[in-house]
């Protein structure tokens, strides 16, 4: 069975790698004993799957969380249920390529309009005659000092 990632990409449940540990937090007596930490690996680097344009953009989007080796690591224990932390790994792998995976617009660059040059202009012209309006006064005399 394949995840869906978009239209044109999914990737095959074989290529994904599924390990088990015993997790932290809640669970009672279950703790100490049941693995319900589920860690989920996928060569990026190896994916027949992925396009070379594909993978480099999930090498650079997900740096942090990709090894040397090239290797993707997410875990997941928020559960006492390893089916349910194993669903949960599954869908934030598959958000997370999304993610990577998507097109960031080219930013097209503005300039201010001349209203708004010339509000910032007068706003800059108001405050430096209020800062020369104190600097004029005669403190000395006022005081007498």
């Amino acid at each position: 069975m394949d995840l869906p990632i978009s239209d044109t990409l999914s990737i095959p449940e074989h290529e994904l790698v599924y390990s088990f540990t015993r997790s932290g937090g809640p669970g009672g007596q279950n703790v100490n004993k049941v693995e319900s930490k589920v860690v989920l690996r996928f060569d990026v680097q190896n994916s027949p799957s992925l396009s070379d344009e594909q993978r480099w953009m999930i090498q650079q989007k997900l740096a942090s969380r990709i090894t040397h080796e090239g290797i993707l690591h997410l875990s997941c224990q928020i559960s006492r249920s390893q089916l349910a932390n194993r669903k949960a790994v599954t869908q934030t792998f598959a958000t997370l390529l999304q993610e990577a995976l998507e097109i960031e617009p080219d930013r097209i660059p503005t300039r201010p309009s001349r209203a708004s040059r010339q509000r910032r202009i007068t706003g800059k012209k108001i405050r430096g005659g209020v800062k020369r309006q104190r600097a004029e006064q005669d403190w000395e005399s006022e005081f007498g000092y």
